[in-house]
């Protein structure tokens, strides 16, 4: 019998111990013992299925990397130690000297430092193009090309790119197509459904969505994972500990019912920026006045957990505006992270994208009076007041 979705978000994969727990075990061990020498020759030689070394991998771990791939609708998962290394890994093991990629250009700051500072050193080719605009990916792709690499919805401004259209141009040229679906997560969004070959996460972020480890998933089919992902993660260590796995794991019981709620109470706090003359513009993918919102519609079951907006005030005082703003926030903590149960504030400006610059900024949309709020668990109520009375002492003189 095929079960639902939140009962495999807490039941898939147990595999429980000879001492019958309630919970998943963790496995807190670098490595296993066999019962002879043989059978650790087997074991090697992979004509014996069983663990051999946590950095191969770990009972706990796999319980993780099968939940998500049944959630994701993937054949196979591999976690990683970060969500940066989830990408590292895959580009690191798949591409080689003399290879292209074509990226869109909105990206989170160390995805963008990735493909722009370290894939050239190996002789890679990297071309970032405007993801929104087909006309630009049919003419990037008229070039041979290895990976196509995106994020949707993007970081910060959650721009949407239309991954079946993208992802027919790449296969026709030959590319691997790469999706980072971290603001929606697998609730909401199942990029391999619509044609992508690989969906990776920072599990750190929703996943978790208690703010306490850092992880990262890789998601693809059994060929993909065999041939590259597993010896470039048994050779090199990008390797997740049992510990943050187990956490993991508890992270995925509740994730469908916190999306839900935190997608509920942004809708809630847009339609309450919407009012405020000192707010200009809301990015939201399913804001009616985003451009993309149809596409958005059609891809997501819902906009997501995340919002950026900007202050409206004279340039000139873009930065000092925004900054005071998250200063006389009371609830709603600064920090770039986000997919917390709390919510948290950033200008993506002076912290995520800061390394980026002038150029590419303005071409991104990230400008000073630029804040990305993750929403959390908070009664929504409370939010808005806090935002509110933020307002009223930053732009109205109240104290």
């Amino acid at each position: 019998m095929k079960r639902k979705k939140n009962t495999r978000l807490v039941h898939q994969g147990i595999n429980r111990s000879i001492f019958s727990e309630t919970s998943e075990p963790i496995f807190m061990t670098s490595g296993f013992v066999y019962e002879n020498a043989k059978e650790a020759e087997y074991a090697f030689q992979d004509k014996k299925k069983r663990f051999i070394y946590s950095r191969y991998g770990n009972p706990t771990i796999s319980v993780f990397e099968e939940r998500l791939a049944s959630i994701e609708g993937a054949e196979k998962c591999w976690a990683t130690s970060s969500g940066m290394s989830a990408l590292f890994t895959i580009l690191m093991s798949y591409l080689k000297k003399g290879d292209r990629v074509v990226a869109a250009r909105a990206l989170f700051g160390s995805c963008h430092y990735i493909l722009t500072n370290i894939l050239p050193n190996f002789g890679i080719e990297v071309v970032l193009i405007d993801g929104q605009d087909l006309n630009l990916w049919e003419k990037a792709l008229k070039k041979k090309t290895k990976l196509v690499f995106f994020e949707t919805p993007s970081n910060p401004c959650l721009e949407i790119i239309d991954i079946k259209k993208v992802s027919e141009m790449s296969h026709r040229s030959g590319a691997l197509v790469v999706v980072d679906n971290v603001f929606a997560t697998p609730i909401l969004q199942k990029p391999i459904e619509m044609g992508a070959d690989v969906v990776m996460y920072s599990a750190t972020k929703h996943i978790d969505g208690h703010g306490r480890v850092v992880g990262g998933a890789i998601l693809s089919n059994n060929k993909f994972c065999e041939k590259y992902i597993q010896p470039f993660i048994r050779n090199t260590g990008p390797s997740l500990s049992p510990f943050n796995a187990w956490v993991l794991l508890k992270g995925l019981e509740t994730l469908d019912l916190r999306m839900n709620y935190q997608v509920k109470s942004a809708k809630e706090i847009i339609n309450y920026l919407t009012e405020q003359e000192f707010v200009s513009d809301i990015f939201y993918p399913f804001n009616k006045k985003n451009k993309s919102y149809n596409l958005a519609k059609s891809q997501m079951l819902a906009g997501g957990t995340i919002l950026s907006f900007t202050i409206n005030c004279k340039s000139s005082l873009h930065k000092k505006k925004a900054f005071d703003l998250l200063d006389n926030l009371k609830l709603i903590k600064i920090s770039n992270n986000l997919g917390d149960n709390k919510s948290l504030i950033t200008h993506p400006y002076t912290t995520t994208h800061h390394r980026l610059n002038e150029k590419e900024k303005r071409s991104l949309r990230i400008t000073k009076n630029l804040i990305r709020l993750s929403v959390g668990l908070e009664d929504t109520s409370d939010l808005i007041k806090d935002i509110d009375n933020s307002f009223n002492r930053v732009f109205r003189g109240k104290k």
